[in-house]
C-alpha cells in the first residue's frame, strides 16, 4: 500500500482517484463488443466467449436438467448457509414494501402511488475464478418480491464450458430458470439488445469489472436502464486507537482479492494502528490463494494518517466508498459524520463479509465515488412508481380556478380550457 502522512486537503481529490484503464482504449473495446453483439447476436456471443475466455460453447442457455443436477453437486453445508442468507435478505427487503396509501390533498382530490415490478430485468453475475452466487440472492430476491415477470441471468462459463453448480443451485432456489453462459461486456449487450436466444430486458443489474461497467454505461444511452455504475470493488476503513489491526488487515484483503483493479483505503489518526495493520497485511497475504491478485490491488491502495478522526470522515465523504468500515469500539458515535457511502459496517465485529453474504443488506453498491448520488440496490430498484389521481366534481371546483390562473400565466390556453370546460359543465347542471 502507498503510505501518506498528513496530506494537505488540496490533494484529497487526487488521493481519491481509482485505478482505471485509459478511457479511449476502454471505450473503443466495449463499443466494438456492443456493435458485434447487436449485429451478429448469438454468433457474436459464441465468438466473443472463445476470444476473451478461451472457451468454446455449443449452447448459450443452461438446460433445465443441468440446473436440477446442480443440486446434487452442492454440499448440504453450503445449502444451509445459502438458505440462512436467503432468509435474512428476504426479511430485510420485504421490510421495504410500501403500503398503497391514498391521500386527499384537497376535498375531492385523491392522490396515491402504486409500485409495479419492472416486467423484464437482467441480472449479471460475475463468475470465473470467483463465482458470485451470493449476488443472485442480492438481485434475484428483491426482483421476485417486486413481482418482476421475467428475470434473465447471465454469467460467464467456467473453463469446461459449464456454470458453477452453486450459481445454478442458488438461481433455482429463488425461481430463476433463464440462465445463459455468457459474461463480460457481451452479456450486457445481449440483455440490452436481445439475441436469438437471450431476451431483451428493460433494466440491467449486477456488478462487474471496468468492461462490464462501461458496457452498462453505453447501453444506458440506448434507453436500457441500469442499476448504477457498479465497477471494481472497494473498501475504506476508518480506524481509531481502539481498532483491531488483525481484523482491519483481513477486511482490506477481503476486498483486494476481488480483482487487480480493486482498491482499499485505510484512514486513521493513530500511526501505531497503521503500522500494526501493515504488519498484519504482510502476514495474512502469504496465506491467500488469490495472493497475486491482492498484491496488484494493494499497489493502487493507500494507507493515510490524518490528524483527527473528523478529518478521516471528511476524507471518506470525499472518496464516497462502496463499503465503509468503522473499526472502533466507539463507532456508534461517529455515524452522524457519514454523508457519502454505499454501505456502512459499524464496530470491530461488523466485517464487510457479513454484508456481502448474510446480514440481509444488499451488496450491489455504487463504486468509483457514485455513492455521492446513488444508493445501493433495494426493492425500489426493481419497481416503477406510478402516481394516480382522482378528482370529483367538488375536487375540480376546489382547485380548478387556481389551475386556470397558472395555465393562463404560462400562456397554455388548452391547459386552461380543459379545466374551464369542466367547471362550466358543472355550473350548467
Amino acid at each position: 500500500m502507498q503510505n501518506y502522512k498528513y496530506p494537505n486537503n488540496s490533494t484529497w481529490n487526487q488521493l481519491s482517484e481509482r485505478p482505471v484503464l485509459k478511457k479511449n482504449t476502454l471505450n473503443e473495446i466495449v463499443e466494438g463488443i456492443l456493435y458485434e453483439v447487436k449485429t451478429s447476436k448469438d454468433k457474436a456471443l459464441i465468438n466473443l466467449t472463445k476470444r476473451f475466455d478461451g472457451i468454446a460453447i455449443d449452447s448459450l442457455q443452461v438446460s433445465p436438467s443441468d440446473i436440477l443436477n446442480a443440486t446434487n453437486l452442492v454440499s448440504d453445508e453450503l445449502k444451509t448457509a445459502i438458505q440462512l442468507a436467503k432468509t435474512n435478505i428476504e426479511t430485510f427487503h420485504k421490510s421495504q414494501q410500501e403500503p398503497e396509501t391514498k391521500i386527499e390533498t384537497s376535498e375531492g382530490v385523491n392522490c396515491w402511488r402504486k409500485n409495479i415490478g419492472i416486467e423484464k430485468v437482467g441480472l449479471y453475475i460475475p463468475g470465473g475464478s470467483a463465482p458470485l452466487f451470493s449476488t443472485i440472492l442480492m438481485l434475484g430476491i428483491p426482483a421476485k418480491i417486486a413481482g418482476c415477470k421475467e428475470v434473465v441471468l447471465c454469467t460467464p462459463p467456467e473453463k469446461n464450458g459449464t456454470v458453477n453448480p452453486a450459481i445454478l443451485y442458488t438461481a433455482n432456489l429463488i425461481g430463476i430458470t433463464k440462465i445463459y453462459t455468457v459474461g463480460g461486456a457481451q452479456a450486457i449487450a445481449a440483455m440490452a439488445f436481445g439475441t436469438e436466444t437471450i431476451p431483451q430486458v428493460y433494466k440491467i443489474f449486477g456488478p462487474g469489472n471496468q468492461f462490464v461497467t462501461k458496457a452498462k454505461e453505453l447501453v444506458q444511452q440506448s434507453g436500457i436502464a441500469i442499476d448504477m455504475p457498479a465497477g471494481p470493488s472497494e473498501v475504506l476503513i476508518i480506524a481509531d486507537e481502539t481498532g483491531n489491526p488483525e481484523f482491519i488487515a483481513a477486511d482490506l484483503l477481503s476486498q483486494a482479492e476481488h480483482g487487480a483493479d480493486s482498491q482499499v483505503i485505510l484512514l486513521s489518526n493513530d500511526e501505531i494502528i497503521l503500522t500494526q495493520t501493515q504488519v498484519e497485511l504482510e502476514k495474512q497475504i502469504k496465506a491467500m490463494p488469490r495472493k497475486s491478485i491482492a498484491e496488484k490491488a494493494l499497489e493502487n491502495s493507500r494507507s493515510i494518517l490524518l490528524k483527527t478522526i473528523d478529518s478521516c470522515f471528511e476524507f471518506s465523504n470525499t472518496y464516497a466508498p462502496e463499503h465503509l468500515i468503522l473499526a472502533s469500539e466507539n463507532a456508534d458515535q461517529y455515524i452522524n459524520l457519514i454523508t457519502n457511502a454505499g454501505s456502512v459496517f459499524i464496530g470491530n465485529y461488523s466485517c464487510e463479509s457479513a454484508g456481502d453474504y448474510a446480514s440481509g443488506t444488499n451488496h450491489t453498491l455504487p463504486t468509483n465515488g457514485y455513492a455521492k448520488n446513488y444508493s445501493g440496490v433495494s426493492l425500489d430498484s426493481f419497481v416503477k412508481k406510478i402516481t394516480f389521481q382522482k378528482l370529483t366534481q367538488k375536487g375540480i371546483c376546489n382547485i380548478g380556478p387556481s389551475i386556470e390562473i397558472m395555465a393562463d400565466a404560462e400562456a397554455l390556453w388548452a391547459h386552461k380550457n380543459a379545466v374551464t370546460l369542466r367547471l362550466n359543465s358543472i355550473q350548467n347542471v
